[in-house]
C-alpha cells in the first residue's frame, strides 16, 4: 500500500535570526533569517507536514505545538526524526520526497546536494530519495519582496508491515 501526503509552510525573513533551511545554515545577502517558534526551516516543515499527512496523523502543530516551550528554537531536523518515528510506528516508511523551496535570496541550488544528504539521514533513507527544487517567483508576491521563503513537499509512504 502507498499514501501520498502534501505540505506546505512559511515563514517571514526578519533581521537578527539564522537561516536554517533543509537543515544546514545558509547565510543571506543582507543578513536575514526565518522567523519561527523553532529555527523556522521551511522545507523541513513541509517534509514532516507532508509525512504526517501521508500516514493521516494530522500536522505539525498538532504534534509540535509553537505554544509548548520544548519546542522553542529546536532544531527542525529532530522534529523530522521524530516524524519519521510517528509514521513508522503506524507501519510505514518514506518512499521518496519531492520538494520545492521558493525563495529569491539566498540562492539554494549550490547547497541542495547537502541538504539532500542531511534529510536522508534523517529520515534513514538514500538521498536519491529525496529531491529538493528551488524557484523564485519572479519578483511577485510576499516571496518576490523578500518577506518570507516558502516550501512545498509531496511524500510517497509504503506500508512496511
Amino acid at each position: 500500500m502507498f499514501r501520498i501526503g502534501l505540505g506546505y509552510d512559511v515563514h517571514q525573513l526578519v533581521a537578527g535570526r539564522e537561516l536554517w533551511l533543509g537543515g544546514i545554515k545558509l547565510v543571506h545577502p543582507e543578513g536575514k533569517g526565518l522567523l519561527g517558534h523553532s529555527d523556522a526551516d521551511v522545507l523541513i516543515h513541509a517534509i514532516c507536514d507532508a509525512m504526517l499527512g501521508a500516514a493521516n496523523l494530522r500536522d505539525i502543530g498538532f504534534h509540535f505545538p509553537d505554544k509548548d516551550p520544548k519546542y522553542h528554537n529546536i532544531d527542525s531536523k529532530i522534529l523530522l526524526k521524530e516524524t519519521n518515528r510517528l509514521i513508522h510506528e503506524k507501519g510505514f516508511t518514506v518512499g521518496n520526497i519531492d520538494a520545492t523551496v521558493c525563495a529569491e535570496q539566498p540562492k539554494i541550488n549550490p547547497h541542495i546536494t547537502e541538504m539532500q544528504q542531511v534529510l536522508a539521514n534523517c529520515l534513514e533513507t538514500d538521498s536519491e530519495n529525496v529531491s529538493i527544487k528551488a524557484t523564485t517567483t519572479e519578483k511577485l508576491g510576499f516571496t518576490g519582496r523578500e518577506e518570507g521563503i516558502s516550501a512545498y513537499a509531496i511524500v510517497l509512504l509504503e506500508k512496511i508491515y
